[in-house]
């Protein structure tokens, strides 16, 4: 790669911070610890999202080493996330496995292009009402979605979106199932009371194992319990096995792979241009997770990622995990923290974490067929409500300004009631009509008064002087420059103080021309005062030239004080030759 293309950068930190032996030790518990965190998280939000659980394993092993090299966070541990949940599950149902890999790559391929032009940056731009509106109704939807496994309920068909999954739900409801519900409700009171007890081990792990205990003894006594072993199967040397295959995934394009008619895809144009918007939705949302993700790790840490390594670390990781059966891949705040708190110093952590993920898959797999589904719902159920911060939201919408909320708000409701594309579209115009609403209301022309300065006393009541304050931009230009048409017809000179003026766009330039325009017809002449060197370029660029004594750049006060009066004494009329 070319040396000027930022691969490697995490690792690069990593051996200048010098990597001892307390750091490997601090690498290998990590690691261990978030392994064990990752499996039956990359399980539960492979079913979620619509396919089989053991591709979220595969996700784990060839998206997380290959991104924790090449990416440019030393702690960011990577994986299938929650946040994906409500934009990869409408892409299962349309376009089976083999679009959901096929869009996972697109999405890799834009990540690579966002790396490689160096808008890492550009991320921050996103308004936090946006971020937290949009993340709190994806954790609404994570939790629609997990009650149909938490009751054992069965649905008449699969919804298209979720009105229609609540609709269906309401009608299952007389259907619901003991059995799983008490062991939803064990591993939910788990999940909630453990980290109290005993945080040095995970509560999913305990919670995972109760509930497997608890359903095997409730099928003894002859309740029901849906299970992962009796939910997804693998076809081995010709033969049905229950749960999912202990070995590696294989080479395959996505378009090798099923569609939602179960056949390979065909891959065509019309077939990437419906995946394209999805698959910038994906590398967006990949993006802002990531880089939020480092963020966070940098506070925790002391240490400072490069964020476009990062986009390109993204990138790779999910343009290669697809063509092992991986999906979506990106940076996961709770598994990087987790990460951090067992010690993690380097990307080694990461990479350990998916050999544990390894040797879990190929050596119990066969146990993996006992879990419940409702002991997975239970525990994505609790990922939903940490996502969705709601004591945070409820206290944002208590403080924060109005427009915010407002924004909040919108994205939120987009994003349950429809999708987070739409959500995140209409949320970043929304926030920037009321910020230039807000800017244009912090632009102003006042005139000054003479108390503002002993020169503008000495001044004649031919003369003008006005202040604008604020940038001039094209929601502000209009108003703040019609002011300048209205005031006594016997002036003859006016002076504009611009000192307060940091920029000026080009309809702020055609209005000032017109005015300028107005002021040559009436004979009136134009002293501008005080113009950043900035804004006094962007004048003269516009044609806006001084003009046989019709107009003036002068510096400060004083000297549009000498330049008024000069004017009047040589010309006092002024008039249009």
């Amino acid at each position: 790669m070319p040396s000027g293309i930022p691969l490697f950068s995490a690792v690069i930190q990593s051996l200048q911070a010098g990597y001892s032996r307390n750091a490997l030790r601090g690498d290998l518990l990590a690691g261990i610890t978030v392994g064990i965190i990752a499996i039956p998280l990359a399980m539960a939000l492979a079913i979620a999202v619509g396919v089989p659980p053991q591709h979220g394993l595969y996700t784990v092993l060839i998206a997380a080493p290959l991104i924790a090299l090449c990416g440019g966070s030393r702690f960011n541990i990577s994986g299938p996330t929650a946040a994906f949940i409500v934009i990869l599950l409408p892409i299962t149902q349309q376009h089976g496995l083999g679009g959901l890999l096929l869009c996972t790559l697109l999405a890799g391929l834009i990540l690579l292009a966002m790396g490689l032009l160096r808008l890492g940056r550009l991320i921050s731009f996103v308004p936090y009402p946006v971020t937290l509106g949009f993340t709190a109704g994806i954790g609404i939807v994570i939790a629609l979605l997990q009650v149909k496994d938490l009751l054992g309920l069965q649905l008449a068909h699969s919804p298209q979106n979720i009105v229609e999954h609540v609709q269906l739900l309401a009608q299952a409801l007389p259907g619901i199932q003991i059995g799983d519900s008490l062991v939803a409700l064990a591993c939910l009171l788990v999940l909630i009371g453990w980290p109290r007890l005993v945080p040095q081990v995970p509560g999913h792990l305990v919670a995972l194992l109760l509930g497997t205990l608890l359903a095997i003894g409730l099928e003894r006594l002859g309740l029901p319990i849906a299970t992962l072993g009796e939910r997804f199967s693998y076809f081995s040397q010709g033969i049905e096995q229950p749960g999912i295959p202990p070995f590696l995934p294989h080479f395959a394009w996505p378009w090798q792979q099923p569609g939602a008619d179960g056949q390979p895809l065909q891959l065509s144009f019309e077939l990437l241009r419906q995946l394209l918007a999805p698959a910038f939705a994906i590398a967006m949302l990949g993006a802002i997770e990531s880089l939020l993700c480092a963020v966070i790790a940098d506070g925790m840490t002391g240490s400072r990622h490069d964020p476009n390594a990062e986009l390109l670390g993204q990138g790779l990781g999910n343009l290669i995990a697809p063509l092992f059966a991986g999906i979506t891949a990106t940076a996961a705040i709770a598994r990087s923290a987790a990460s951090i708190r067992a010690g993690a110093f380097s990307p080694l952590a990461a990479i350990i974490h998916a050999g544990v993920v390894l040797l879990a898959m190929l050596l119990l797999a066969p146990l993996f067929s006992y879990l419940p589904m409702a002991a997975l719902a239970a525990l994505l159920l609790m990922v939903a409500w940490n996502m969705s911060e709601a004591p945070h939201v409820l206290h944002t919408l208590r403080i924060a300004p109005r427009h915010d909320v407002l924004v909040l708000l919108t994205c939120l409701l987009l994003t349950v009631l429809f999708d987070m594309v739409l959500a995140v579209t209409l949320g970043l115009l929304l926030a920037a009509a009321l910020f230039i609403k807000r800017m244009s209301e912090l632009t102003a022309t006042t005139p000054l008064a003479s108390g503002f300065d002993q020169l503008l006393k000495e001044l004649p009541d031919s003369v003008a002087a006005y202040a604008i304050r604020g940038p001039l931009f094209f929601a502000a230009a209009e108003k703040a420059l019609n002011v300048l048409r209205r005031f006594n017809p016997q002036v003859r000179v006016v002076i504009i103080d611009l000192s307060g003026v940091p920029l000026l766009d080009m309809t702020a330039l055609a209005a000032l021309d017109n005015v300028l325009r107005d002021y040559r017809q009436q004979g009136i002449g134009l002293i501008l005062c005080g113009a950043s060197a900035n804004v006094r370029l962007k004048l003269r660029r516009a044609g806006i030239h001084r003009r046989q004594s019709r107009l003036a750049y002068v510096a400060d006060l004083p000297r549009a004080h000498a330049k008024a009066l000069h004017w009047l004494e040589e010309s006092p009329a002024l008039t249009t030759p």
